[in-house]
């Protein structure tokens, strides 16, 4: 069964607290619960992991590299200068999709910058925590196709051929 690994970056803990009108009034234990029954109905087995420790999350995503199919990824402020979660998600080479619950956009200039965004496939924003379940469609088919692909073939996704 494919697997995918949803990482929850810094301050999402308190996702459903913190600025709800930003963010939303779900909990991360909700969003989690929402992407383990999706998963179900994909036939993908979902892992969800958050941490507020950069390191742990690298961590993860060495992991990862060995025993997952894709990564979703939700940096929270590491998103706009974290090169070491970029070097990481680089290194093991999952497709990866990257995921905010507000437009960020949309909001003050320094979060309009992603460092993430050079190695992830795709980048959801500004739908809540739906941004999540969109992403999980969007990684499982990204699995789809590479699987569907010949060995060694080069793998078109939205119209880019990828090595």
């Amino acid at each position: 069964m494919p697997r995918i690994i949803v990482l929850h970056g810094p301050n999402l803990n308190l996702t459903g607290v913190r600025e709800p009108e930003i963010y939303g009034a779900e909990t991360l234990a909700d969003i989690d619960g929402e992407l383990q029954r999706q998963g179900e109905a994909l036939g993908i087995e979902v892992e969800c992991f958050q941490s507020n420790h950069e390191g742990e999350l690298i961590d993860k995503i060495h992991e990862a590299g060995q025993r997952c199919n894709a990564i979703i990824i939700n940096p929270g402020a590491l998103t706009h200068y974290s090169y070491a979660l970029q070097d990481a998600l680089r290194a093991v080479g999952l497709p990866v999709v990257e995921v905010h619950m507000s437009n960020i956009y949309a909001r003050e200039e320094w979060r309009r910058r992603s460092v993430i965004a050079p190695v992830a496939r795709g980048q959801i924003t500004g739908f809540g925590g739906r941004s999540y379940l969109l992403a999980l469609t969007a990684a499982s088919q990204l699995i789809e196709r590479r699987s569907e692909a010949p060995l060694g073939a080069a793998r078109s996704v939205c119209g880019k051929d990828h090595q």
